[in-house]
């Protein structure tokens, strides 16, 4: 073999580890980033922390959760004259939980809002939804009047009497209605408001350069309190008090999440949200919802954004917050205070 041959053969070898190595580079940058492998004694000590029944802690960026103050549970009764229509119900004679039960409509709503029958239980001196072994000396029938839905209309507040009436019926009972056209003006009203005070607030989450594999979207979020939800590809943040509304939600695309192979998935963007009216303003929720943005962006390598793909500076997420917090100050004037049971069944 010739020098130039050798030369020509040479050459050609570099060129092939060249591109070979290129190849290597590219789909390297290009495959989504995964989840760290947790080593051994972050395997151990999360083994300790689940033995003993302790939730482990989380990242110190999770927004000092254990310094927010406590949103406690209301117990109320479920009917309410500024959220429903209220018929009251005589009845001849105390009636049992069990009659009262067997004489309940088979569906709870009317049109598309919730229907409800109450009962002042004896035992007990409190109205209450029926049960089974108490005795109720009166009822009373409602029907919202407002919710995401739209305002009760004529033919809602019909249904309502036809329901209410065949309660009232099968219990030997007399019910009293209010007038129609006094209700449905009443709910047109509280359909206005809801609708100039109503707040569902999302950033969006952009990944700059490589994309994401939804392990490394867990593990980034779980370490700032969101845990897995219920639908593939959503996280939340939950309260602190057992059956109230998660405080944010993250979510992501849902066939990623459910891939036959979640590693090969590539999420470039994911949603951060929080429903203002359903969450105690005591939780500071718009705070924690900012802080895990950029605290997400800056382990991720991402951008906040608002829905059409802007920016969000400082700036105007501090603008954002100073709104919410007048926001909240209109619902709590309305005794419709965030987070409340009255205000998770109006905006719902």
């Amino acid at each position: 073999m010739s020098s130039l041959q050798i030369g020509l053969a040479v050459v050609g070898g570099l060129v092939l580890v060249a591109m070979v190595g290129h190849n290597a580079w590219f789909t390297s940058r290009s495959r989504p980033r995964q989840a760290d492998t947790p080593g051994p004694e972050d395997s151990i000590e999360l083994e300790r922390d689940i033995g003993s029944g302790v939730e482990p802690e989380l990242d110190a960026a999770a927004f000092e959760l254990a310094h927010f103050p406590l949103a406690a549970p209301e117990i109320k009764p479920v009917l309410d004259a500024l959220m429903d229509v209220i018929a009251p119900i005589v009845v001849d004679a105390p009636l049992s939980g069990d009659a009262a039960l067997a004489a309940m409509p088979a569906t709870r709503r009317a049109g598309g809002k919730p229907f409800f029958i109450e009962g002042f239980c004896e035992s007990r001196q409190c109205w209450e939804t029926p049960l089974a072994g108490q005795r109720y000396s009166t009822f009373q029938a409602g029907v919202q009047l407002a919710n995401r839905s739209g305002a009760l209309n004529d033919i809602e507040y019909s249904e309502f009497v036809m329901k209410a009436q065949a309660f009232s019926d099968a219990i030997n009972g007399t019910p009293d209605f209010p007038e129609m056209r006094e209700e449905v003006a009443r709910a047109r009203e509280l359909d206005l408001f809801a609708s100039e005070n109503d707040a569902q607030l999302g950033f969006v989450l952009r990944a700059r350069n490589a994309a994401w594999s939804p392990g490394y979207v867990h593990q980034n979020a779980s370490r700032l309190g969101f845990v897995a939800g219920v639908i593939p590809g959503r996280m939340v943040v939950p309260a602190r008090s057992p059956g109230l509304p998660a405080v944010l939600g993250l979510s992501f695309n849902t066939q990623a999440a459910m891939a036959d192979d979640p590693a090969l998935s590539a999420i470039r963007e994911l949603a951060i949200s929080l429903d203002v009216a359903q969450v105690d303003r005591n939780e500071h929720p718009f705070a924690r919802m900012r802080d895990a943005a950029r605290s997400l962006a800056q382990s991720m390598d991402g951008v906040v954004t608002d829905d059409n793909g802007v920016v969000l500076s400082d700036e105007a997420m501090e603008q954002i917050g100073s709104e919410l917090e007048s926001l909240y100050d209109r619902l709590d004037e309305r005794d419709l205070s965030a987070g409340s049971a009255a205000a998770r069944r109006l905006f719902s």
